[in-house]
């Protein structure tokens, strides 16, 4: 009986995450590839761990302190549905450039759920957050610490900064314009519609710790932005401040997705270890990084992906433009899609099904019309 109960409580967790099992099976078929090794350990890219773990405590802290509701008020300023949910898309898209397409939709996602819920427009939730996440993907990259495999990238190949943007400027620019489109397909038949918000969910006050976690924000976007080595210093403030503020905190944050973010990493740091896939891809990618990057983040994600296919490749813009429009394929195909879904799963349990199923309908379509458009400019070497 002990033993049925076991098994069912597994297939729970199997069910409700399915992110996390399948890092965890891919994690665990490392262990075959190459044998566990103090590499393995130094090749995970423990600078995107810690800062994930920063911003999701101090995004919790927002949530218990009410931080981000004047953000809500200022949003609601207009009643219009397509301007509202233009305001929350572009928001994500440009605020992505500069704090990374993850960050982004942690503040943004959340606040959507929140208006779209108080104002009774829930059937628009997934398709909203959907292009969010669209968003977060191609606004992000325009700049090369926009996302981690952008800032991986950048640094490894060497590109100036403005050579960089000028070479991701049409895409970002092209897929703005396409983002328009699409939130006014969205609302074709009711190109007026209203929302009525309940007011009164706004009373709330912001808590007594508010500047506690503002200033802790602060701290994780400049580690961020300035890509200090010292980001483990900021790891043990952030820890620590906590710790000191409010240690309950730590019992509410999504460490899942922590934990699928290692397991990814586990992964392709095997990979790129084992010499008989090292030689095969060497023979295997170049000239073909594009497509490479795309097929390869479906299964393990385009961060880990870039990671696995740098040393094999001779085409950086290849490389680069690939891994960012590889998320718009699949779930997997981004970790930034990943926090979406987590983000979402939590505020409506058992509706992941749900979520992939509008998420990929919205998001190949958006992939349909730029995939070709991002190959060709792929020849326009960095």
């Amino acid at each position: 009986m002990e033993r049925g109960i076991t098994v069912n409580k597994v297939m729970k967790l199997v069910r409700r995450e399915p992110m996390l099992t399948v890092s965890a099976a891919a994690a665990a078929a490392a262990v075959f590839i190459t044998p566990p090794s103090p590499r393995l350990l130094r090749d995970i890219d423990w600078r995107t761990l810690g800062t994930l773990l920063m911003m999701l405590c101090v995004l919790e802290g927002f949530k218990q302190e009410n931080v981000l509701y004047p953000l809500v008020r200022l949003s609601l300023k207009t009643k219009n549905m397509v301007k509202l949910s233009l305001f929350y898309i572009f928001g994500v898209f440009f605020s992505s450039m500069f704090v990374t397409n993850d960050v982004s939709l942690m503040i943004f996602v959340p606040l959507t759920i929140f208006t779209f819920r108080g104002g009774g427009k829930e059937e628009y939730i997934l398709p909203v957050i959907t292009m969010e996440n669209i968003a977060a993907i191609r606004g992000s990259l325009l700049m090369p610490f926009g996302s981690p495999q952008n800032l991986f990238l950048f640094s490894r190949f060497g590109i100036k900064a403005d050579r960089f943007i000028l070479h991701m400027l049409p895409l970002c620019a092209g897929s703005a314009v396409l983002l328009v489109i699409f939130v006014l397909v969205l609302y074709r038949r009711r190109l007026h519609e209203q929302i009525d918000f309940d007011h009164s969910q706004l009373d709330l006050q912001p808590g007594g710790k508010r500047l506690v976690y503002l200033g802790l924000f602060v701290l994780v976007i400049l580690t961020i932005v300035s890509r200090t080595q010292l980001w483990w210093a900021a790891v043990i403030i952030v820890v620590a401040v906590i710790a000191a503020a409010d240690r309950r905190l730590f019992l509410k944050v999504d460490y899942v997705l922590l934990f699928t973010f290692l397991f990814f990493f586990i992964f392709s740091s095997s990979v790129t270890a084992n010499q008989g896939i090292a030689d095969f891809l060497g023979k295997a990618v170049a000239g073909r990084e594009y497509w490479w990057a795309i097929g390869l983040s479906q299964i393990i994600s385009n961060v880990p992906a870039s990671i696995v296919l740098y040393p094999f490749s001779q085409s950086n813009a290849g490389l680069i433009y690939g891994a960012d429009t590889a998320g718009l394929c699949s779930l997997i195909g981004s970790l930034a899609s990943v926090i979406n879904y987590r983000i979402y799963v939590r505020e409506y349990p058992g509706q992941g099904k749900r979520f992939i199923k509008v998420f990929t309908l919205i998001s190949w379509a958006f992939f349909a019309i730029v995939v070709i458009p991002g190959l060709l400019l792929s020849a326009w070497e960095m």
